[in-house]
């Protein structure tokens, strides 16, 4: 079981910037993934991208292609996520997990954080 703490949302104008991270303290298999997730009020959980601790392996959803950006450091055992030019229907509660392997599909993800939320004001 690897506890997951993410940080970094919070009120942004369209077109503004955040940065979500994802701290994992207690993990210790580099050859692992973290993948970022969101859930809209009365959408289903959707994948936005996904990186393995080495930084070899990395992925995004459609939606997050040129905008977002993510890092994994695997000494700070912690995983960034970037993302720019914010749209409203960026607003969700954003969520980071583990999984073995890079992959979109959210049942492949064990380990889960309690979320944070981030709201993208027009």
């Amino acid at each position: 079981q690897v506890n997951l703490v993410e940080s970094g949302g919070g009120l942004v104008q369209a077109g503004g910037s955040l940065r979500l991270s994802c701290e994992a303290p207690e993990h210790t298999d580099s050859t692992h993934a973290v993948g970022w997730f969101r859930q809209a009020p009365g959408k289903e959980r959707e994948f936005v991208a996904a990186i393995n601790w080495r930084g070899v392996f990395w992925d995004y959803a459609d939606s997050m292609l040129g905008r977002a950006t993510i890092s994994a450091d695997n000494a700070k055992k912690t995983v960034t996520l970037e993302i720019n030019n914010l749209k409203p229907e960026d607003t969700a509660i954003y969520y980071c997990a583990t999984a073995t392997y890079v992959t979109e599909n959210r049942d492949e993800y064990d380990n889960w954080g309690q979320g944070t939320q981030v709201t993208v004001s027009s």
